[in-house]
């Protein structure tokens, strides 16, 4: 693949942090990829790259899955704006710190981390419980909006690739599955858990951060200006906490169940993007549903309030839906292909697995996507498990790894966007925020695959 198809998240990535504009870089980015696409055709660049980039657009919103993922994105700004505002954040968060529950920075955070722990199913349903639950706890405790995005996004995926009892493990399954190894998949798949160094790393770092309530580099300046703040108060007065949480345990356990449904039976063969659609329209209704039966709100107040939530949302769900562009833009550009390549034929071969896991970080931080990451260097690892002897679970590890760890520094990541959503935190301050700890566990995963090496080779 030519070199030039890096251009475009390298545009994407400068203008992010030189104009502190996603919206725009995603913009630029999308357009530069188009162009580029039309002059490897040998059409009129310029004009084309307008005209293409506005088809992409069109062409991922009318893809099921990205339409589901742009339909739940709204609907949980809905969803925040009826819990927000029915006074059950405020309920709840009283009722956490009075039984015990949530009376001190520590035990919030680590109530937060549980949460993401305990719903591995999906991602982006971790991400989102555990910073709805606990957006007015770190509010009250004087905790940045900043270390909530952090704990939940170092949490959610993370969590996910080790437990793999999910869609995630469903898909990497299905792509080992298309090559004959001495042993089988399943036990490849499972044989990771101890190598993925850096999910592990990760989920130590914040740990780490929790109990001893020690914060590093952007994030100290995120929680000096929240320490400045003195209106602590929650601006919607107590109600009832099971304004929140009837429809929070809906969500959850909706998705659970979803994920049986469209599953048949087998919740790691479910749909993430249908499951976590469907809970969050159920989650809705019952929202609905509470209001009007408690006489708080009319219908047509509902649906103001539900649409103000929508507003709120907008800007981020564009983000998502640009991120969505971009990735296919650079999919059929050949990006992920090329920085794979960067890998080389003539590495030493206690080089290999360490380089695969730095390929895997550049490519899903320059495209903004793990899945494609795995899609992209799964098929370059596997025939070096099968000609060089490699060691399957360790290889598979280093991928999935870096998957994780560029996405955890990727600005054009949807992942990264949600979880600016959940936690109610600036895009780009949860980037500049996240980002230390990020490399810094990418780092020592890093070190970690070139021991692994030298001792397993």
């Amino acid at each position: 693949m030519e070199w030039y198809s890096i251009l475009p998240p390298i545009i994407a990535i400068v203008v992010v942090f030189w104009r502190k504009e996603v919206i725009l870089a995603l913009i630029l980015a999308i357009f530069s990829a188009e162009a580029l696409l039309a002059y490897r055709r040998g059409s009129e660049f310029l004009f084309n790259g307008i005209i293409g980039s506005i088809e992409r657009v069109i062409e991922i919103a009318s893809s099921a899955g990205n339409a589901r993922i742009l339909i739940f994105s709204m609907l949980i700004g809905a969803l925040l704006a009826y819990i927000r505002n029915s006074g059950g954040v405020t309920a709840t968060v009283e009722m956490l710190i009075n039984k015990g529950v949530a009376k001190s920075k520590r035990q919030v955070g680590l109530l937060t981390m549980f949460t993401g722990i305990v719903v591995f199913i999906e991602s982006n349903l971790s991400v989102l419980a555990s910073g709805i639950l606990s957006r007015g706890l770190y509010d009250k405790f004087k905790m940045s909006r900043a270390r909530l995005a952090y704990v939940i996004d170092s949490t959610s995926a993370p969590i996910c690739i080790l437990i793999l009892l999910n869609g995630w493990g469903a898909f990497v399954l299905g792509l080992l599955s298309n090559y004959e190894l001495e042993e089988s998949a399943v036990s490849i798949l499972w044989g990771t858990i101890p190598f993925n160094f850096y999910a592990i790393i990760a989920l130590l770092i914040v740990t780490y951060t929790i109990v001893t309530d020690k914060v590093h580099g952007p994030m100290r300046e995120a929680e000096r200006e929240m320490q400045q703040n003195n209106d602590v108060s929650l601006p919607i007065p107590a109600s009832k906490a099971r304004f929140m949480l009837v429809p929070l345990c809906t969500m959850i356990f909706g998705m659970v169940g979803f994920m049986f449904w469209t599953g048949n039976g087998d919740i790691a063969a479910g749909s993430g993007s249908k499951s976590v659609l469907y809970a969050t329209v159920l989650a809705c209704m019952v929202a609905y549903f509470l209001l009007i039966s408690a006489k708080k709100y009319s219908h047509k107040e509902l649906v103001d309030e539900g649409f103000k939530g929508m507003g709120e949302i907008l800007p981020l769900v564009t983000i998502v839906l640009f991120s969505l562009t971009l990735g296919g833009s650079l999919k059929e550009l050949g990006t992920g292909i090329f920085v794979a390549n960067l890998v080389g034929d003539y590495l030493p071969l206690s080089l290999i697995v360490p380089v695969l896991f730095l390929a895997g970080g550049i490519m899903s931080f320059t495209t903004g996507t793990s899945w494609g990451t795995f899609a992209i260097l799964i098929p370059i690892g596997v025939p070096l498990i099968q000609t060089l002897g490699l060691p399957p679970s360790l290889v598979l590890a280093a991928i999935l790894g870096g998957g994780v760890f560029g996405d955890h520094c990727s600005p054009i990541s949807d992942t990264t966007a949600v979880s600016s959503i959940a936690s109610g935190c600036d895009l780009l301050t949860h980037v500049r925020t996240q980002m230390p700890y990020a490399l810094f566990g990418g780092a020592l995963a890093f070190i970690g695959y070139f021991i692994a090496s030298l001792i397993m080779l």
